[in-house]
Order: structure tokens, then sequence, then C-alpha cells
């Protein structure tokens, strides 16, 4: 019962033409089609069923064989040159073979015999609905290909990963012609950029699971042009469930696709390439002082721009890749470009020049452009061109050709891994150490107190200075055991001397918990020696919240702590900053002290420092006291302390 319901749900849609002269014999058929078809047209004979089809949509055609006028299989000839795919079906009262080799030769469906055997008609009529299904469903298939080739990239694939059809969309976007795709193996053939876990992914997917699969990929055009297709892939299968093909709607999605993704595939496809790397100069604060909108303006029209200044006046580059905060590259291949890089090199400077002679207009505001440039080509090309623009920024240059730079940084990095090597080894063994150097009263050249300067031994027992280390230690969070210990030293060192103390902190070091918690608690613990202690204190830029500082100043002027100010006059020091640190004592940098006696400006400010500090009533110690001269000109102008070769180098203090 459920068979003949399958049956009836094939065949009920379907419109039936029945072509029967026996009255009785077209009754008792009448009877059982009625059951299977929602619409029947009947027909009396070859002639009027003839008619009959062609004024009426007809899927199935059931005829009788003998008939006058003209007989069933003469109607079907007719008929087959119409629709050579119209589902037929013949009637007979008689086994006769010749009628049946005919209707054979006509592809018609089935033969019955009549009277009908109901079993053997299900059987037929079976045949009859699964091939009308999978007619309709190329019909269908027909429309969605027209529909497919006019919106999307499609191709089909047999079941033996042959490509079987492609459009003209997936030709142009790959630059294969269907004579190169058509019959060839799919995998073989394209340049197919996925990882091979991706692959299989892909046909274990559509194959094994008999699942869709969709994804963006990639690919190279026969070009080697890279280009990304949002893919889905449907596997066709059969009414026993087997595969038949696969067919895949692809859409390029090559323009939206992450930019910098874009280059790095783009040069991977070159055999020699050359990569130009541009920056918005001052980016970050164009963003701060305008506003995020406005900055996305500039770059848009700037990037406008470098396609008008660039690709369209200049023959080597035919795109802009714009990245992001303010950045952007060109590309190409030198290998197929012809000209030399010299000759490229120029070209691109001039266009700098021009551009950043030229002014950006974005409603009322009027924005000077600028850009700073990076290129470099042979061995890695983009990494050396990112540190070229490193190298930009930091020296405040706008054009550099950064080969063999990432060698450099890498040297660079090898040495920085054999420093940070060197002091978790020394940390480990105990091997940072203080020397300590005399300062003297420049009025009687006796020692009044020490500097506590760190050192490191390392595993031959040289002595190195932190001018090696100190940095570094800073980046691998070595920096806060290092001063940790330095403290520990000095504290130790006061047991050893009645001299006065002097350790170096920065402001990093206060705004540390830790470190700030150590000062405290070592004072505390020595509150006798805490008149003896001076804290040194060094500048810092990147200084977050001064309200600590001044509180920690506060408390450890409390206990008895003085404090200095180091290193000033050596860079960005100000007088407002100085007061705010409400110092004792003033150490003026060796930079300027070195050259008192021959340069008359250094003089002039070591003079001027030294006027400001007894306005306010604070000593001055001068650093990088080499020599007898520097001496004499230091005590008359007055300064108090001097610190430096003439008197002493640091050493390890003896107790």
């Amino acid at each position: 019962m459920k068979e003949i319901q399958d049956i009836i749900e094939l065949t009920k849609h379907l419109t039936l033409l029945y072509v029967e002269d026996n009255a009785d014999a077209k009754a008792s058929t009448l009877g059982i089609l009625d059951e299977f078809f929602e619409t029947i047209i009947v027909a009396d004979d070859g002639s009027d069923g003839l008619e009959k089809y062609k004024s009426h949509k007809i899927d199935v055609v059931i005829t009788d064989i003998n008939m006058p006028i003209m007989n069933g299989l003469e109607m079907l000839q007719a008929i087959k040159k119409i629709n050579p795919d119209v589902i037929s079906l013949v009637l007979s009262a008689y086994n006769e073979s010749d009628f049946f080799i005919e209707s054979i030769k006509l592809g018609v469906e089935g033969y019955l015999l009549k009277p009908i055997d109901f079993e053997q008609f299900l059987s037929v009529l079976k045949k009859i609905a699964l091939k009308m299904d999978a007619l309709r469903a190329k019909i269908l298939l027909k429309q969605y290909k027209e529909i497919a080739d006019a919106s999307s990239i499609f191709t089909i694939i047999d079941k033996n990963k042959k490509i079987k059809y492609v459009n003209d969309a997936f030709c142009e976007i790959s630059g294969y012609s269907k004579e190169e795709l058509i019959g060839k193996k799919y995998l073989n053939t394209l340049n197919y950029l996925q990882e091979k876990k991706t692959y299989e992914e892909i046909w274990n997917t559509i194959s094994e699971k008999k699942e869709i699969y969709q994804g963006v990929l990639k690919y190279a055009s026969k070009q080697g042009k890279p280009f990304y297709l949002e893919t889905t892939i449907k596997p066709i299968l059969s009414v026993d469930g087997e595969i038949i093909e696969y067919i895949a709607l692809r859409h390029d999605v090559t323009a939206i696709m992450n930019p910098y993704r874009q280059l790095i595939d783009f040069m991977n496809s070159c055999d020699n390439p050359i990569i130009v790397l541009m920056r918005i100069e001052n980016f970050d604060n164009l963003e701060n002082l305008y506003g995020e909108r406005v900055s996305q303006e500039i770059q848009e029209k700037l990037n406008s721009w470098l396609e008008n200044f660039i690709v369209e006046k200049d023959s080597y580059f035919n795109h802009v890749y714009m990245l992001r905060n303010g950045e952007y590259a060109l590309a190409n291949d030198l290998s197929i470009l012809g000209d030399s890089s010299k000759e490229i090199i120029k070209n691109i400077h001039q266009c700098q020049k021009e551009i950043n002679n030229s002014r950006i207009d974005i409603g009322d505001l009027n924005y000077d452009i600028s850009i700073i440039i990076s290129m470099a080509y042979k061995d890695e090309p983009l990494e050396n061109a990112k540190y070229g623009l490193k190298k930009l920024l930091q020296s405040k240059q706008n054009f550099i050709v950064a080969n063999n730079l990432a060698q450099e940084v890498h040297k660079e990095a090898q040495e920085n891994i054999e420093i940070l090597k060197m002091l978790k080894r020394a940390i480990k063994t105990k091997n940072i150490v203080s020397y300590f150097q005399p300062i003297v009263n420049n009025k009687t050249k006796e020692i009044v107190k020490y500097e506590s300067l760190v050192r490191l031994v390392d595993a031959f027992d040289r002595i190195i200075t932190p001018y090696f280390f100190l940095n570094i230690s800073k980046k691998a969070k070595y920096y806060n055991q290092i001063t940790s210990i330095v403290l520990d030293n000095s504290f130790d060192a006061l047991s050893k001397t009645d001299k006065d103390i002097s350790i170096n902190i920065s402001a990093l070091d206060i705004q540390n918990d830790e470190i700030r918690s150590k000062i405290l608690s070592l004072l505390e613990k020595n509150p006798q020696e805490a008149k003896r202690v001076t804290l040194e204190l060094l500048e810092d830029e990147e200084v977050r919240d001064f309200t600590i500082i001044k509180e920690f100043i506060t408390k450890v002027k409390d206990l008895g702590v003085k404090i200095a100010i180091d290193d000033f006059g050596s860079g960005y020091s100000n007088f407002i900053r100085l007061l705010n640190f409400q110092p004792d004592i003033l150490k003026i940098d060796g930079s300027l002290i070195k050259n008192i006696t021959t340069d008359e400006l250094s003089l002039s400010v070591v003079r001027t420092m030294v006027t400001f500090a007894k306005e306010q009533n604070l000593q001055v110690i001068a650093e990088y006291v080499e020599n007898e001269e520097i001496y004499k000109i230091l005590h008359a102008l007055g300064v108090e302390y001097s610190q430096g070769y003439y008197f002493g180098k640091p050493e390890p203090l003896e107790g």
C-alpha cells in the first residue's frame, strides 16, 4: 500500500494524454488511471491524440496501438519529433512482435498487454514516474544553470573529479580557456592555493559525507595573480543516493578580502618581488586631532591620490593596497617589469615629493599631506620594508631603501638573546653587583658620598657596565629584579662606610608596587641610616601617574632621605617637572660638563643651571669631571660637588 502511495505522489501532478478507440477498454483503463493522475486528457485515435498533444502541455502519453486513421505508433513518432523526451507507454490486446520492436525503436518507456495486469502496470508506472521526475530535475537544473551562468562563477565536476563544465565567468577570472579546463583533473589544472588539509576537508565533505561545502577558497590565475572565491559545492545524487556529479557556485570576493592577505599572496606569486610601504606621517596625531571619521576620509582620499600619482602615471605598479593605521603598499614582480630597481626607486621618490607638496581637502579642513616610504626587494622584501618604516619613524627621515635591514635586526635580536641569557645567569648566580664611585666636596676635595652603580659579572668574570644590558632588561622584565638587587647592595654598603650612598631610581621603579614597597621597607628597617640615603631620580617619558611619585617622594623625605634629579639637562627635563619632584640636589648631566672647556654654549647652560639651583636652595653635583681643568671651572661657578674619573672610578666598596 505504501508503494502505491509513493507512486501516486510522483504521478499525481503529471498531465496524462490517454489515447484509445475502444469505448469499453477506455472506461476500464480510466478507472485505473484516475487513481494515479489528477489531469487526464482523452483522445479517440492517433490523429485526435496528436492534435490534443499540440494544444496541451502533456507530461505522459499512454496509447493503444491499433487505431483507425493514425495508429498509436504513428502518433508517437509525430510527437517524438516535437518532443524527443516525452514519456510514453504502449497498450495492445495482442502480443505483436513487430509493434513491440517499433515501440522500442521509438524509445517508449513500457509495453503492456490488455487487459492490464495491475502489478505490471505499477512497475512500469514507477519507471515512468521516476524518469519524469529526473526529466523535471534536468529541466530545472538547466534553468538553474542559466541563472547561475548569469550571476555566478559556475563549474560542474564529474564524480572522477574532472571538470565537466565551466562558464565564461570562471574562464575570465582564472585566465584559462574552456578547452584548457574541460576534461582535465580539477586539482591539477587550476592553481589551487589551499593547504592540503583544506583540500581533503572539502572532498571529505562533498564526496564521503555527501554534504554541501561552503567557504572562501584561494586560487591563482594562469598569469599567477591570486584571487578569492566564496564557494559553495554541492554533490548531485541519483535516486539511489549515488553521486552523479558536483556543482560549484562561486562569487569573486577578492575586492573585500583583507588587503594585507592579498598583498602577501601576491608577493608569494612573484619570482622577484619589489614592495613599497608608505605611511601617513604623524598618523597617530592625525587620528587624535581630527577623530576617526575624518582620519578615515583622509586615508581613503589619499588612496585615490596614490592611484592617480603612482598607478595611473607609473607603469611599474597597478594596485594600491590600503592597509591600516595610515599605511599603504605597492608591489610587483621585478622579473617581469624589465626596468632596473634604480629607475623604480627614482620614480617612487619623485612621486613622494609631489604628494608631500600637496594638500587634501575634507570639507572645511585643508590637510597638508606627507608620507614616508620604505622600499625593498631581493631577499625578504616585506620584512625589510617593515623594519625600514620603523627606522624612518625613529630617525625622522622620510625615505629608505631597506634591503638587508631584516638581517641586521635578526643579528641584533640574536645578540639581545645572548645578553638575556647572560642576565638570567647573573641573577641566578648572584653576579649582579654594585660598584661605588666617589662624590667629592669641591672645596675640601674630600669624599662625602658614593653613587651605587650596577655591574654584571659574566661567565668569564668580566665586568659588564649597564650600558650593555639595562635597557634590554626592561623589555624582558628583568629590570625590577636588578633594581631589587641594587637596593640590597646599596643598603648593605651603608654598614661599610660612614659616607652617604646615592641610589639610582627611575620614575618607572617608583610606579612599581613591589619596588616602591621594598624601598619603604628598607628605610623603615634602617631608620638611623635613612638620612645617609640619596635617591637619584631618573626621569622617564613613560610616567603614567605623577601623583604616586609625589606621594612617594613626600614619604621618603619625611624619613630623612634626600632627593636628587639625575642627568639634569640631558633631554626632556623641564623646570616645572623638576619642582614637582621636590629635589634637594641637582646632578648636571655629563654631556654638558665634559664640553665646558671648549664649548661656550655648554658653559653658559651649566652656569644658568647653577644660578637656578642656588635660587632654589639646591645643591649641585657635576658628573663626568675627568680632569683638573673641568674641576677648576666648576669650582669657580660655585658647583658644590664633583663626580668623575678625576677623583675616582667606580669600584667595589671595601668594608
